[in-house]
């Protein structure tokens, strides 16, 4: 008799139907399949917004299933706890989910398998969430890549599989086992009276993706190149909160920029370079680990970053009231957006490492709760990018200076007027919107005055120079 019982779809980070190769391989075995999303131990731990915004991704992606006649099976708890409750609920006789390449995520993965197969049941993990698996990229003497250009060489002639479309059918049990209810896992707790600031801009599921990457294809691709370092410009993606839920497949993108790159499209490549920084991200991650936790070139450990989170110039600068507006608008841009330019993030980045002294790990773990497109690859070699500490990384030496880099990359005050309410007689719609996303006990208002640098761009550069000759000597 061929074997009928069901297959859990271990669902994750990947809540999309279309180009899903777990989802595949589950309605390939020609078996039912039980969707099933686990909010374990790992799921706990993430920070305030990208836990309101995984719950935003998981109730859209419920409603995609329930259009396709399958459902979505919540359960809380240890992972392999679940499952195996889930497997002896069911008669399921397999699990499959799409691959992880974190250290948390990978050790979970490994003794689930290990344990699931010791009981008798088909484990198994698929990619899904990178375009490359990180071991098939390798230098010529067999060793992982450390600079981006020479990743970037080996992989840009590689092929690059079609998106493979949704199925037309995901068969279901005959019975469904019980679910939790989404509304009482409250996952946007911690988000309290921002969640209703950031809301209206976050794009949120798979439809909505594909929507964003088509307008962006259609629309701004070609000046992408051009115009992306400018943070007032409407000139990005803003694909990496889909792409870090999986609402949307590399694939997808890779493949929408090479026709656009085929059309003649200027920005194309460009766009396909930093779909490969993200891949670059995760290529590091996966063979040096500790690039999350500690700093990934040797020798900095005895660098004279303050480590106090609490200090007055660095609340000032999670405030976004250092008396920069530069720093400050870019703060203030993700707390009402939930995400925050790309050369915003170095500017802040800079600013808090270099000009405040303070370790990177304090602006890490910022921008770990408040970014709905967190994602711990990205944002741990972004951070070490920019402090000297990490891969590919920005000299020390080299420090941003806030206000060259506002003359020049926005040398109108578009941005500045975006994010900044002090002393202007009329503040914009989103300058205000940052006085109702923050917590009230910060006590702050449109109407206070906007304050005094906490440490000026000159005396901060000089302090970080003398700190960093002081350490090369």
């Amino acid at each position: 008799m061929p074997d009928a019982s069901p297959i859990l779809w271990w669902v994750r980070r990947d809540l999309r139907l279309t180009d899903n190769p777990a989802l595949a391989a589950a309605c390939e075995m020609g078996r039912p399949v039980i969707p099933v999303f686990i909010h374990d131990e790992q799921v706990e731990a993430l920070g305030a917004a990208p836990k309101w915004r995984l719950g935003l991704g998981l109730e859209a992606f419920a409603d995609s299933l329930g259009a396709h006649k399958s459902r979505l099976i919540l359960r809380r708890g240890r992972a392999l706890d679940v499952l195996r409750a889930l497997i002896a609920e069911t008669g399921a006789g397999a699990v499959i989910w799409t691959r992880a390449y974190d250290p948390d995520g990978v050790a979970r993965d490994k003794a689930v398998k290990a344990a699931l197969k010791d009981d008798g049941i088909d484990a198994r993990s698929v990619a899904g969430h990178l375009l490359f698996e990180p071991w098939t990229v390798e230098t010529g003497q067999g060793a992982f890549y450390r600079v981006y250009t020479p990743f970037w060489k080996a992989v840009r002639v590689r092929e690059v599989p079609e998106p493979m479309t949704a199925p037309g059918t995901i068969p279901g049990p005959d019975h469904w086992p019980g679910s939790d209810d989404l509304g009482n896992w409250d996952m946007g707790a911690a988000m309290r009276r921002g969640a209703a600031v950031v809301a209206p801009h976050a794009c949120v599921g798979e439809a909505a993706a594909q929507g964003r990457l088509g307008a962006f294809v259609a629309n701004r691709i070609a000046a992408y190149k051009a115009e992306r370092d400018f943070p007032a410009a409407e000139a990005t993606s803003r694909l990496s909160e889909n792409l870090t839920y999986g609402e949307i497949s590399p694939r997808a993108c890779w493949h929408a920029g090479m026709r656009a790159m085929g059309e003649g499209k200027a920005g194309a490549e460009h766009f396909l370079k930093e779909l490969v920084w993200r891949e670059f991200a995760w290529h590091l991650m996966w063979h040096s680990p500790h690039i999350a936790t500690g700093n990934w070139r040797e020798g900095w450990d005895a660098f004279p970053w303050s480590t106090d989170d609490t200090a007055p110039e660095v609340t000032a600068w999670k405030r976004g009231r250092t008396g920069i507006p530069f720093v400050d608008a870019a703060m203030r841009e993700m707390y009402v957006t939930g995400t925050m330019h790309n050369r915003s993030r170095m500017i802040v980045a800079s600013y808090l490492t270099k000009h405040l002294m303070t370790h990177w790990k304090v602006g890490l773990k910022w921008f770990e709760d408040h970014l709905i497109d967190w994602d711990p690859a990205s944002n741990a070699m972004g951070w070490q990018w920019v402090a000297g500490s990490g891969p590919d990384a920005a000299p020390y030496f080299r420090v941003f200076n806030p206000v060259t880099q506002a003359e020049k990359f926005d040398p109108k005050g578009r941005y500045l007027d975006a994010w900044i309410a002090e002393g202007r007689q009329r503040p914009s719609d989103t300058a205000l919107s940052y006085f109702e996303a923050v917590p009230k006990s910060w006590g702050l208002s449109a109407g206070d005055r906007y304050p005094a640098p906490v440490v000026s761009p000159q005396a901060g550069r000089e302090r970080a120079l003398a700190a960093y000759e002081a350490r090369s000597g």
